[in-house]
């Protein structure tokens, strides 16, 4: 009989009662000598928030090396620069195994089969998140010698760092624990770090907390009943995407329970200082989204002429009683979720070939603004601003009188399409965005956005290849506030009779939406194609007007080959498929970087950045936290680079999602080809 060990460890005291239990457990239990290890799903606890395993680590990472990723990695090129990145991370405590003493190069002498890397939650008092804590799992068979070797080389960085070894009466020989010394720069709440080490016969486990080394250590030959692989998410993940490869192709996998997880990473990782702005984590679990159980799955490399190949599940069946493919299948803002599957999704003939990528997602559009009303509340942090500010678009004198549901979006279809690109000379402005969204009334919905976008004076319309397009005037300085002005919102009147301009929640409301707007500081809009086009730039827009019949992204060589490869691995019916480039899209992200310019960035991505990464500080400019100077010229990479594609179906369990990338040897030259030819083949 295995016993469970429970308990938070804060202080010295408290710390050596703990881990005297286990290690006294451990002691009368004993492990027999070559037991080996048993599968790390079976070993680590249902408390496990996220995994990463390689079965047989070393056929894993020799498939790895043998795929384009490998090759980049190990090109003489990059080596400055992954030198320098090492270091960079060590400096700043952000390599997880160097912070367990443990060198990425020690996993390429030690393991004889499975190596895992797990975030386990630790129990906490009054049902609040507990902290997450780290194990590794390193199956030694045959190798005993250099993990012994290895255990003794962690045990004595830990003595020069000044760590104070944790010596108790009842500790076996296997394990040994460490506390570091206090790290000033960790932050308040954060107990001293830990180092904990289990050398079994075949088996070494570390990690930074003592009681969940120990429960580790005591489930290695025989594994534990409430264990990660007994959990329904994990076991449903493991089902669908284990039967999509085969033993031989020496898979990753892996696993994590988003919510729970996230919910534990902000109790180990409380910020410094008091930060603004609603809390994601808490109102995802408010509005149902914790429907979402679990995802993950495998990932293989260098395998049928693929570099890599994923195969992911996004666990989230249907609540009791519920129809799996109905619009309620998920409660409160989790409905807007629904991604009814369809045929025929790829590029349309307005996708140029030239493009650096290009996504199809099948989404019911109209329940999800049905059920967004809880949720957009929530964020704002005032009930019933969502309803406030559509009646307001609606009667308002001075808006746009617009009925959003009847004239906006009940005429959209459910077809979203993204189209992604960009411009020489690269620079922090050189990205292109195009969203469409499918119309059902193209000449109805094009009225709408005339009434909405002549009540907005940031506005002005302009002809662009014969069509109507609204074009913002200048947002670099005076922001436009086209949510809030377009319903009038200065005349709103709230429960205690104070005017919207003079209600502090108000004016949360109006910060919120500027940052909405500076996503696309030079937007046009219109309705062309039967959809509605809304750009990043003017250009892209021409280019989607303009676009010739003989030159589209469907009939390129690279697409027609990525396409039969998704075919293949997800035959049928699909709620999304996407293509990319990666030379195109990486590109000018690549160009930044080398030149320290990335918070700088004005796409997409360099402003979700600046917002995670930066000081959350009017017109503030980030530092730039990666060096980039010695990434070497990007024509030294661009052989490593391919396509990649992925789709999505919509099942009973969730979300299936599969997707490959071909190396760049894999591909015919980028060239359009006729709809009666054969794809490019590898």
């Amino acid at each position: 009989m295995r016993s469970c060990f429970r308990g938070s460890i804060a202080g010295r005291g408290r710390q050596r009662a703990a881990v005297a239990a286990v290690l006294a457990t451990l002691g009368m239990i004993g492990l027999a000598d070559g037991a080996g290890m048993a599968p790390s799903e079976q070993v680590l606890p249902d408390s496990t928030r996220a995994w990463v395993s390689a079965r047989d680590f070393r056929a894993t990472r020799e498939r790895f090396q043998r795929s384009s990723y490998g090759q980049l990695i190990a090109d003489p090129a990059m080596k400055e620069f992954l030198d320098g990145l090492r270091t960079q991370l060590a400096k700043n405590g952000r390599q997880r195994l160097a912070n367990l003493g443990v060198a990425v190069e020690d996993l390429e002498k030690i393991p004889g089969g499975e190596v895992a890397l797990a975030a386990v939650e630790t129990p906490a008092a009054d049902g609040r998140a507990g902290r997450l804590a780290m194990l590794l799992l390193v199956d030694t068979t045959g190798h005993e010698a250099e993990a012994k070797a290895l255990v003794e080389r962690i045990t004595k960085g830990l003595t020069d760092k000044k760590a104070t070894r944790l010596e108790l009466k009842s500790a076996p020989p296997q394990l040994v624990v460490y506390q570091l010394p206090p790290d000033e720069q960790a932050g308040p709440g954060r107990p001293p770090r830990q180092v904990a080490l289990a050398l079994a016969p075949a088996a070494l486990v570390v990690g930074d907390d003592a009681v969940q080394v120990g429960q580790a250590f005591n489930a290695l030959a025989q594994g534990r009943k409430d264990c990660l692989g007994a959990m329904p998410s994990f076991a449903k993940v493991a089902e669908t995407c284990g039967g999509k490869v085969t033993g031989s192709e020496s898979p990753a996998r892996w696993f994590i329970d988003p919510l729970r997880f996230a919910k534990a990473y902000q109790a180990t990782n409380p910020p410094r200082e008091k930060r603004k702005g609603p809390d994601m984590v808490a109102i995802l679990g408010r509005q149902g989204f914790d429907a979402i159980k679990g995802a993950g799955g495998t990932v293989v490399f260098a395998a049928n002429g693929q570099a890599v190949r994923h195969h992911t599940l996004v666990h989230a069946p249907a609540l009791a009683g519920r129809d799996p493919f109905g619009p309620e299948r998920f409660d409160l803002g989790a409905r807007v979720l629904r991604f009814p599957d369809a045929v025929g999704v790829a590029p349309p003939a307005w996708a140029g070939s030239a493009l650096a990528g290009w996504t199809a997602l099948q989404w019911d559009i109209r329940k999800a603004f049905a059920s967004a009303d809880g949720l957009v509340d929530d964020i704002i942090g005032e009930k019933g601003v969502f309803k406030d500010v559509v009646e307001s678009i609606r009667d308002e004198p001075d808006g746009p009188q617009v009925d959003v549901e009847a004239d906006l979006v009940n005429v959209l279809g459910s077809r979203v399409v993204l189209l992604s690109g960009h411009t020489e000379p690269l620079g922090t402005d050189c990205e292109r965005l195009l969203i469409a969204v499918e119309a059902t009334d193209p000449e109805r919905l094009a009225k709408t956005i005339d009434k909405l976008m002549k009540a907005d004076s940031d506005m002005r319309r302009i002809e662009v290849a014969g069509h109507g397009v609204w074009e913002l005037i200048d947002r670099t300085h005076d922001e436009l506030q086209v949510q809030v002005e377009l319903p009038g919102a200065a005349g709103v009147k709230h429960a205690d009779g104070h005017d919207g301009d003079d209600d502090a929640a108000h004016r949360r409301r109006q910060k919120m939406r500027q940052k909405e707007e500076r996503m696309l500081p030079h937007s046009t809009v219109t309705v062309a194609h039967g959809h509605l086009l809304i750009a990043s730039h003017r250009d892209i827009l021409e280019k989607v007007l303009t676009q010739p019949a003989d030159a589209t992204l469907a009939a390129t060589a690279d697409y027609r080959a990525a396409a039969a490869q998704l075919d293949g691995l997800l035959p049928g019916t699909s709620a999304a498929r996407s293509f990319l480039r990666e030379e195109d899209a990486l590109r000018p992200s690549y160009e930044l970087l080398r030149d320290g310019a990335m918070p700088k960035s004005k796409s997409l991505l360099g402003q979700v950045l600046n917002g995670a990464l930066g000081e959350a500080k009017p017109g503030a400019v980030r530092e730039q936290r990666l060096d980039g100077k010695t990434l070497p010229p990007f024509e030294a990479i661009r052989r490593h680079l391919g396509v990649g594609c992925l789709g999505m179906q919509t099942t009973v369990d969730g979300w299936y999602v599969a997707g490959a990338v071909i190396p760049r040897q894999g591909l015919q030259p980028n060239v359009a080809v006729q709809p009666g030819e054969p794809p490019a083949r590898q």
